[in-house]
């Protein structure tokens, strides 16, 4: 016996967002389909203030540093860890981020690694976003995703140590030990 599961729409999702039926529930829309996201743990909270806090002094007056909340993709609403995304803020007071809204995005990973490797980031260059961050608390490295093409990036970096120059901002260096805290 085969299964077949009901694809959501944005659209669909939203109405069922509005309607509170998912309140206090830790779920995402992926690909079209309802997914319940992994809990925290201390070491993936940590830095995902950690580093938010760090994005923010950084880039003060050039881009909208928004953690974990939802960007609105062609038939997903994942919600990254952080999502550095364009000004003014007030452009999100009436949707969430759209794709040409941002500039990369970051997943803090220890127990979701292949989701966000393979799924997310399939995910995230089919819809275009320039550059995408994965922390890999367990490995203690940064795999850095960009130039998306044919629905996946292209380049694909690791990084343990060092700094590293996001490609929308050419002037800012960003500290590895500031991002791999553990």
């Amino acid at each position: 016996m085969t299964l077949t599961t009901y694809k959501w729409s944005i659209e669909q999702w939203h109405k069922l967002v509005e309607s509170g039926l998912l309140e206090g529930k830790p779920v995402e829309l992926l690909e079209g389909e309802i997914i319940e996201m992994s809990p925290e743990g201390v070491e993936h909270s940590y830095t995902n203030r950690y580093i938010v806090k760090y994005l923010r002094e950084l880039l003060t007056e050039e881009a909208e540093i928004i953690q974990a909340q939802p960007i609105t993709l062609d038939n997903s609403e994942p919600e990254p860890d952080v999502t550095i995304a364009r000004l003014p803020e007030a452009i999100y007071r009436t949707h969430h981020p759209y794709a040409q809204d941002i500039y990369w995005l970051i997943e803090i990973s220890n127990r979701t690694l292949t989701i966000n490797l393979k799924q997310k980031s399939r995910l995230y260059a089919r819809n275009n976003i320039p550059e995408y961050w994965v922390i890999d608390l367990v490995g203690k490295k940064l795999i850095v995703h960009t130039q998306p093409e044919n629905k996946e990036y292209s380049q694909i970096v690791e990084y343990k140590t060092g700094v590293i120059i996001p490609q929308a901002f050419p002037k800012i260096a960003i500290e590895l030990d500031k991002l791999l805290l553990f």
